[in-house]
C-alpha cells in the first residue's frame, strides 16, 4: 500500500526551506516587534522585510500587505470593513465562491441591510461577465463586487483583468480570494486594477495561521481589530514573526521556481486525466478542470461511474488505501449538505455519482497517480 496526499487544495506540505528559516526565527529572533530595544527591532526589521520581498512579487506597495491569520480573515476583513468604512451598499458575488465569503456577506445583508446580488453562472460554474456587467448597471448604489480568482472545489478561473476593468468602468470595488491562486499565478496590482484579495500561506508550501490581505492604498479602509498599532494600525495583536518569515520563503521559493514547477504539476494533471479516460470511461470532469486554459493546473474534479448505493464508501475506501482526497473542501468536510459548488452545476442524477477533488504539488508522482487510478477501478468495478 502506498501512502498518496492529493489535497493539495485543502492544504500543502511546507517546504524544508521554509521550516528552517522558521525554526531560524523561533530560536534567534524572539524579541517582541513592538518593543523598541535591540530584540524588538530585531524582529521588526524581519517582518518589513518579508513584507517589502512579498510586495515585490504582487508589484505592490509594502504598505499594501497587511498580514492576518489568513485567507477567511482577510476576506472578512475586507467585506466587512468596505461596508462599513467606504459606503457600500451593494454586494455582488456569486453562489460558488468560498463560505468566508458567502457567509460574511450574507451577514452582512442582515446586520447593514446591504443588498446581496448574484452574479448568474455559466454552464460550467464560471460566472457571467455579461450578467455581472446587467448588476452593475442595475442602479447607482456603491458596489462591491467579490469573485475568487481560482474557484477552490473545481478549479475554474475567471478573467481577472477584465472583471477588475469592468468593475472600474463602472465605479465599482473589487474583491477577489486569491488563496487558490496566488503562489501558483503572477499578480501584477500595477496592471490587475484589483482594490482587495485574501492570501493563505498553506496553499503554497507555507505554515498555516498566516495569510494577508492586499488592500490597496489609500483605500479608506479602518482598523477591524483594535487594541494596538501593528499592522499599519489595520490589525492589532503582536504579530507572529516565525509564520511571516515561513509566508515570506514559500512564496519566494513557489515564484523562484513557478516556470518548472507549474510545468511539472500540468503535466501530472494531463497524465491523471488521460489515465481516468482511458480506465474509467465513465467518468466526467466537474467545471471546467479538464481544460487547461479555464482552469487551474493544480486539480481537477472527477465525477465518477458509481452507483448511489455505493458513492458514500468511496472516500472511505481511498482512505484506508492510504489515498487522502477531498468530496468538497476541506472547509466543508463536516457537513452533510454536500458541495455547494457541485449543487449548483450538477444535473440531479450527476449528483448521484460521487465527485472527487484531486489536487496535486510538486511532491506527487506518476507512480502515485498509477496506484489511485488503480484503487479507483478496482472500486469502481466491484
Amino acid at each position: 500500500m502506498m501512502n498518496v496526499y492529493l489535497d493539495n487544495a485543502a492544504t500543502t506540505q511546507v517546504r524544508p526551506e521554509v521550516i528552517e528559516k522558521m525554526q531560524e526565527a523561533l530560536a534567534s529572533t524572539f524579541g517582541n516587534p513592538s518593543s523598541t530595544h535591540s530584540y524588538g527591532r530585531s524582529s521588526k526589521t524581519i517582518i518589513e522585510t518579508a513584507r517589502k520581498s512579498i510586495a515585490s512579487y504582487l508589484n505592490a506597495k509594502p504598505q499594501e500587505i497587511i498580514f492576518t491569520s489568513g485567507g477567511t480573515e482577510a476576506d472578512n476583513m475586507v467585506l466587512r470593513c468596505a461596508v462599513r468604512d467606504l459606503g457600500i451598499k451593494t454586494i455582488i458575488t456569486s453562489e460558488v465562491e468560498h463560505h468566508a465569503v458567502l457567509h460574511t456577506a450574507e451577514e452582512l445583508a442582515s446586520e447593514y441591510g446591504i443588498a446581496l446580488r448574484f452574479v448568474e453562472l455559466k454552464d460550467c460554474g464560471t460566472p457571467d461577465s455579461a450578467h455581472l456587467e446587467t448588476l452593475l448597471k442595475a442602479d447607482s448604489s456603491k458596489k462591491l463586487v467579490s469573485l475568487m480568482h481560482v474557484n477552490n472545489e473545481v478549479g475554474n478561473m475567471i478573467d481577472i483583468d477584465a472583471i477588475a476593468t469592468l468593475c472600474k468602468e463602472h465605479g465599482a470595488l473589487f474583491h477577489s480570494d486569491t488563496v487558490q491562486s496566488i503562489g501558483h499565478y503572477k499578480i501584477d496590482v500595477e496592471k490587475t486594477a484589483v482594490d482587495f484579495m485574501a492570501v493563505a500561506a498553506h496553499k503554497f508550501h507555507g505554515p498555516k495561521g498566516i495569510g494577508f490581505a492586499f488592500i490597496r492604498q489609500d483605500s479608506g479602509i479602518k482598523p477591524l481589530i483594535f487594541g494596538g498599532e501593528q499592522e499599519r494600525g489595520y490589525r492589532a495583536g503582536t504579530e507572529s514573526v516565525h509564520n511571516i518569515v515561513g509566508l515570506a520563503e514559500a512564496m519566494k521559493f513557489s515564484y523562484d521556481h513557478l516556470d518548472e514547477e507549474k510545468k511539472y504539476v500540468s503535466d501530472l494533471k494531463q497524465y491523471f486525466i488521460t489515465q481516468l479516460k482511458k480506465e474509467l470511461p465513465g467518468c466526467s470532469f466537474n467545471g471546467n478542470s479538464e481544460d487547461f486554459d479555464k482552469s487551474t493546473y493544480t486539480l481537477v474534479n472527477v465525477n465518477l461511474p458509481v452507483p448511489e448505493n455505493k458513492s458514500l464508501m468511496l472516500l472511505f475506501h481511498l482512505d484506508i488505501k492510504g489515498i487522502a482526497c477531498s468530496k468538497g473542501s476541506a472547509c466543508q468536510s463536516g457537513s452533510s449538505l454536500g458541495s455547494h459548488v457541485l449543487n449548483k452545476i450538477l444535473s440531479a442524477e450527476e449528483l448521484k455519482r460521487p465527485s472527487v477533488r484531486f489536487s496535486f504539488s510538486k511532491y506527487n508522482t506518476k507512480e502515485e497517480l498509477d496506484y489511485v487510478i488503480k484503487e479507483l477501478k478496482v472500486f469502481c468495478e466491484v
